[in-house]
C-alpha cells in the first residue's frame, strides 16, 4: 500500500534541492501555492510551525501566556485551502521529498509521522530532532558518498 497521501490538513511536502549539513529547498502545504523557500532547518521549523499556529492545529498543548487581554489574543484567521491534494503530491526535491504530518504539539515538541516519498516509507517520529534526525539519514542514504582516501585504522 503507498504511503504517498496527505491524510491531514496541516501535511505538508517538504522538497529538499540541497544537502550540505543541512537541508534545503521548498516546503508545500495546502493554503498556499508558492513555495516555502527554506534555506536550513531553523526556516523549515519555523515556517511549519507559523502554519500550525494560524490553523490552530495541533493545538499546543504549551500556549503563550498573555496578562494584557486583547483581540489579537482571541482572533481566529480562517484560511482556506488553495491547492488539492494531488497538485500537493506532484511537487518533488531534486534530491529526496518528504510528506510530514505533525499530529502532536506536545512536551514543546511535535510528534507525528515522516513519509520517505522516494522510498514509499513511512515512520512515526516522536519528537522534531527525531524528524529532522530522520531526514538527515534519508539524505545521507540518497547522496552518493565521494570514496574516502584517507587513511584510516580499519584498512
Amino acid at each position: 500500500m503507498s504511503q504517498k497521501y496527505l491524510g491531514m490538513p496541516n501535511a505538508v511536502v517538504l522538497c529538499v534541492d540541497g544537502f550540505e549539513n543541512e537541508v534545503s529547498g521548498r516546503l508545500y502545504h495546502l493554503y498556499q501555492r508558492e513555495p516555502v523557500i527554506i534555506r536550513d532547518q531553523t526556516d523549515l521549523l519555523e515556517s511549519m510551525d507559523a502554519l500550525f499556529d494560524r490553523l490552530r492545529f495541533p493545538f499546543p498543548a504549551n500556549n503563550e501566556r498573555h496578562f494584557v487581554k486583547t483581540e489579537e489574543n482571541y482572533e481566529r484567521e480562517q484560511i482556506e485551502k488553495v491547492m488539492k491534494d494531488e497538485e500537493l503530491l506532484e511537487q518533488h526535491g531534486d534530491l529526496g521529498t518528504f510528506i510530514i504530518r505533525v499530529q502532536h504539539r506536545q512536551n514543546s515538541s511535535w510528534q507525528g509521522r515522516i513519509t520517505w516519498v522516494e522510498e514509499d516509507k513511512t515512520l512515526s517520529f516522536r519528537s522534531v530532532w527525531e524528524m529532522m534526525k530522520l531526514i538527515d539519514e534519508a539524505m545521507e542514504l540518497a547522496s552518493p558518498q565521494p570514496e574516502d582516501t584517507t587513511p584510516s585504522w580499519n584498512e
